[in-house]
């Protein structure tokens, strides 16, 4: 009987395992939501329902990637009853990102939220007691999680021979303003928010580093953090910053985050400089590095080389059927992310007051 109960718990766990995971999307008035509103259903991952109140929004999107209008509801709760997911993606504000973990993790789904986690310390904080408390996976997702770069200057940092003690990191993100790109009216009346959005450009790229130098430093808390803000466009973004420059100071390294909405052209590099040798990331796919010996190399990276996932849903539905584990301090996960937050609200507090904020 025993080996009999083995066999058929084996049996019901491939069956799940073959199925593709059900995710359902909270809020799209995110500028990302195409990423998963077009993509298609297949054996990995199927959309099983859309919240979102906006009906102009979901005209739209209906419209644009010919979605079955039977997907979309206009309650949260019903939704996630209707449905049952497995993991909810939340591509509506920032600041709803609480209230969607507030309705999934006592139902017991997994939550994806865009970056950064959360406008708040305190909303942070609570997204993920109620994640532990659930036993849920609470990820957050940036696109440099995706790049091959990311990966492979990640894994030279940890040989010290090559690179020695990481002594100064470099982060450059943003593009040249949401307006200027043409983000869809929804999205800009958000992200412009200071209160959606928690700020400007420095929430909405100063995360960035934040989240990459957390991972460098293996989950390490900046001993301070001092950041300058400007408004250079004042007749476009009058209530939030478009320009801002971080500073983290570490005992044995410093990281400078540049976030602006005015790059002639959109960017997200960095630049890694140990005791040892550096590396300087240009993109995705390519970087160059140099260490105590040898010449410097340039590489041209895809991700089969590096192990990368391309597709944060892919990443998702694996780490929910528990393919894959989530390191503690990896750019997904909820810890690192966590200190990502404390980081933003520092920053803002400094700038506000023209002080450093000291976290230790």
């Amino acid at each position: 009987m025993k080996n009999l109960i083995v066999a058929f718990s084996f049996l019901c766990t491939s069956f799940i395992q073959a199925q593709p995971v059900r995710l359902a999307v909270a809020g799209i008035s995110h500028g990302h939501n195409a990423w998963i509103l077009g993509r298609k259903n297949d054996a990995a991952v199927q959309l099983v329902g859309i919240y979102e109140t906006n009906q102009e929004l979901i005209k739209k999107m209906t419209d644009k990637f010919h979605l079955d209008p039977s997907l979309f509801y206009d309650d949260l709760n019903k939704m996630l009853d209707n449905v049952k997911p497995e993991g909810v993606l939340g591509f509506g504000t920032t600041l709803q990102h609480l209230s969607v973990v507030e309705a999934c993790a006592p139902r017991g789904i997994h939550v994806m939220v865009e970056k950064p986690m959360a406008t708040t310390v305190s909303d942070a904080e609570k997204m993920v007691a109620l994640a532990r408390k659930n036993n849920i996976l609470l990820l957050t997702n940036f696109e440099t999680s995706w790049y091959p770069t990311t990966d492979r200057s990640f894994a030279l940092t940890r040989d010290t021979s090559f690179m020695g003690q990481i002594r100064k990191v470099v982060v450059h993100d943003g593009h040249e303003g949401p307006k200027e790109i043409g983000v869809s009216k929804e999205f800009f009346e958000w992200l412009t928010d200071p209160v959606k959005n928690g700020g400007g450009a420095l929430m909405d790229f100063g995360c960035y580093g934040a989240n990459l130098m957390t991972l460098l430093m293996n989950g390490e808390i900046p001993i301070s953090v001092t950041a300058v803000t400007s408004q250079f466009k004042p007749n476009i973004y009058p209530k939030v910053e478009d320009e801002a420059t971080i500073v983290l100071k570490y005992p044995s390294a410093q990281c400078i985050i540049q976030a602006s909405w005015n790059w002639p052209f959109a960017r997200k590099d960095m630049a890694i400089y140990g005791s040892n040798g550096y590396i300087i990331t240009k993109d995705n796919n390519n970087m160059k590095a140099k260490g105590k010996a040898g010449a410097e190399q340039e590489y041209k990276l895809t991700p089969q080389e590096t192990n990368t996932y391309t597709s944060p849903f892919l990443y998702f539905a694996d780490a929910i059927r528990k393919k894959i584990s989530i390191p503690s301090f990896g750019t997904y996960s909820m810890e690192n992310n966590l200190i990502v937050v404390k980081i933003l609200d520092a920053a803002r507090r400094s700038a506000q007051s023209g002080k450093s904020i000291e976290l230790k």
